[in-house]
């Protein structure tokens, strides 16, 4: 699998993202269990995969805590990503310095480790400043708990209010863009690539395969399961166990050869098809 640096960053990271948010059976949809979430890690590691996304939003913390259990014993080689401002059980939401460092404590709590690869803001918080919220940003970074930062969801006005904050308060920028980006969901396009391109963040597309909207279009009976399988860092299917094409090709095949700003990993499970990356040089 390809490793690219993320954005206009030193950050190495594979081409394709493990989005975690099936994980998890207390709360949510399309759940996977704790077992069928480490195998998809297994896979996805074996196949050469080192950035794994999750959110403290995902089933209320219990996605982080499994991934944290999953990766015990080779945090080292992973890419660790996760997001805050969202609401978590009765904590509260948004972009202020009190809510995001008691989500990044819990994060790490739940994530079993002291520090994050890439610490992301869940979405754009109008109730507070974007130098506050830049300002904490960077201090987290110089107290070591997190090496880079990105955003998720933001428009390109919101990216580029926020570089700027960050220029004026003489803190971190960001390195990459979370926003969803598909076959039948393109509104990225408009505008907010140019601004990625522009302030050098990678993108890091979620919803690729756009939800259950195509396999619905096209008669399948119900989305792909968490375990089905996928190749390689350009996210293209492999063959349904069936022997035939899965009805999500048309949709995978168009996204992977997308040109990007930089880097554009995709997130999508993943079938193991080389050895784990242990035996060689960390990747980042």
């Amino acid at each position: 699998m390809d490793h690219v640096n993320l954005g206009h960053s030193g950050l190495r990271v594979s081409r394709a993202c493990l989005g975690t948010m099936n994980f998890g059976t207390e709360h949510g949809l399309a759940a996977s269990d704790e077992a069928e979430a480490g195998r998809i890690i297994d896979a996805f590691a074996e196949a050469g995969g080192n950035f794994i996304d999750t959110a403290d939003l995902y089933h209320r913390g219990e996605t982080e805590e499994i991934v944290g259990r999953a990766l015990k014993g080779r945090r080292e080689w992973m890419v660790l990503a996760t997001k805050g401002a969202m609401p978590v059980g009765t904590e509260g939401r948004g972009l202020s310095r009190r809510h995001l460092t008691r989500a990044l404590d819990a994060s790490l709590r739940r994530l079993g480790t002291d520090y994050i690869d890439l610490y992301q803001c869940h979405q754009w918080d109008p109730s507070t400043p974007i130098e506050e919220t830049m300002a904490t940003l960077d201090g987290f970074v110089k107290a070591g708990k997190v090496r880079y930062l990105g955003c998720s969801n933001f428009t390109a006005t919101q990216i580029v209010e926020a570089q700027w904050a960050a220029a004026r308060v003489g803190g971190t920028p960001l390195v990459s863009l979370q926003p969803q980006y598909s076959l039948v969901q393109r509104v990225i396009e408009a505008e907010i690539l140019s601004a990625c391109e522009r302030h050098g963040l990678g993108v890091v597309a979620y919803g690729t395969l756009g939800a259950a909207c195509w396999p619905a279009a096209t008669g399948a009976a119900r989305p792909p399961t968490p375990a089905a399988a996928w190749a390689g860092s350009s996210a293209t299917p492999c063959p349904a166990r069936t022997g035939g094409p899965s009805p999500c090709s048309p949709s995978a095949t168009w996204r992977s050869p997308r040109p990007s700003p930089r880097s554009r990993p995709s997130s999508a499970p993943h079938r193991p098809r080389s050895r784990w990356p242990g035996s060689r040089a960390a990747p980042g």
